[in-house]
């Protein structure tokens, strides 16, 4: 079983950066393609939205539109970690940031992820 625990969150003023990192540990990620290591990030009374993924094994990436560009997410093959820098943070960012993992190639849903890290709070203060 893959488990997965977020670490970097914390309070920040706005036009600032910040770097997520998701350990991730457990049988090794491994499987045809590998699997799809996300973040999500999720407000209260709001649902868990996606943010962007990246295939363990090939290093592809996807992002929500909304992000591209200011948000990017690698992975530390070594490290067995999945970062997420976030640039030019604004109170729009505000939210909890979970990591996921996937056994669908480019999976972007919510019930496409199977293993989910307990998130780590983003707090951006204009």
């Amino acid at each position: 079983q893959v488990q997965l625990l977020e670490s970097g969150g914390g309070s920040v003023q706005a036009g600032r950066s910040l770097r997520l990192s998701c350990a991730a540990s457990g049988p090794p990620l491994t499987g045809d393609s590998g699997h799809t290591l996300a973040w999500f990030r999720q407000t209260p009374g709001n649902i868990r939205e996606f943010v962007a993924a990246v295939n363990w094994n090939l290093g592809t990436t996807w992002y929500v539109d909304s992000v591209k560009g200011r948000l990017t997410i690698s992975r530390n093959y070594d490290k067995k970690t999945i970062d997420l820098d976030i640039e030019n943070l604004s109170p729009e960012d505000t939210a909890n940031y979970f990591c996921a993992a996937a056994e669908t190639y480019g999976a972007r849903r919510v019930d496409q992820y199977i293993y989910w890290g307990q998130g780590t709070q983003v707090s951006v203060s204009s």
